[in-house]
């Protein structure tokens, strides 16, 4: 069985207002909607988690979809803890469990089922983008330590696929260990397993300043301009 965990779980901080991010009207749909329906509308996936904020959950089960394939979670303090309280729920109906952002809404289907391809095939597979400008690590005082070979660097996207035992494993060895990551391949990867990284689209990108919702704004409307043509 294949099941997903939409992380939905965030303050939104960086966006500003009152209103979460995910919860943002993106061309007349919240961003949120719009990133449940690829999954939705995706046959591999059995079953949606979706996390988010536990003060949330009556709010997001009233305004979005109720359909029987969707379970909400209660997020946790940080996102790993949200990813965490989602592989808990979906313990009992997951062979392979594709983790995503809630505010990446331009994946595409054929990139979801890759993903879970890859899972199977490799135990992890993610999404993600080869690097395109030039890379500079910076030390503490903002003055440039080194310039790294872009060759061979991508930028990480979801969604990322795992098989569930593997995934499950590093959460919980990050745990023991205090280990914190920003995205659940590191948790992997800390286990000493390979993640096979497979390419995405630069489209998808993640919401989370306002200067993303007016990029997203044109994605679409680029999107809509293609689909007349």
């Amino acid at each position: 069985m294949v099941s997903a965990i939409i992380v939905a779980a965030g303050s939104g901080l960086r966006m500003g207002g009152n209103t979460r991010k995910q919860y943002i009207a993106l061309s007349g749909k919240p961003v949120l909607e719009r990133t449940l329906a690829v999954f939705t509308a995706c046959e591999r996936i059995e079953t949606i988690y979706l996390v988010v904020p536990a003060d949330d959950v009556d709010f997001c089960r009233k305004h979005f979809a109720t359909s029987e394939r969707i379970t909400y979670v209660p997020g946790g303090a940080q996102r790993q803890d949200s990813v965490f309280n989602g592989l808990r729920a979906s313990e009992n109906s997951s062979e392979i469990v594709v983790v995503h952002d809630g505010v990446r809404p331009f994946v595409q289907g054929d990139q979801l089922i890759a993903c879970i391809r890859g899972a199977q095939a490799h135990g992890a597979c993610v999404l993600g983008v080869p690097a395109r400008d030039t890379l500079k690590r910076v030390d503490a005082k903002g003055d440039i330590a080194e310039t790294l070979e872009r060759e061979n660097i991508w930028h990480a996207q979801t969604p990322q696929a795992f098989q569930y035992d593997l995934i499950m494993q590093a959460h919980a060895h990050a745990r023991k260990n205090k280990i914190c990551g920003t995205d659940d391949a590191f948790l992997v990867e800390c286990c000493g397993q390979k993640v096979r990284m497979i390419e995405g689209s630069p489209e998808n990108i993640k919401i989370t300043t306002p200067q993303d919702l007016k990029t997203a704004e044109a994605i679409l409307r680029n999107r809509k301009n293609r689909e007349y043509r």
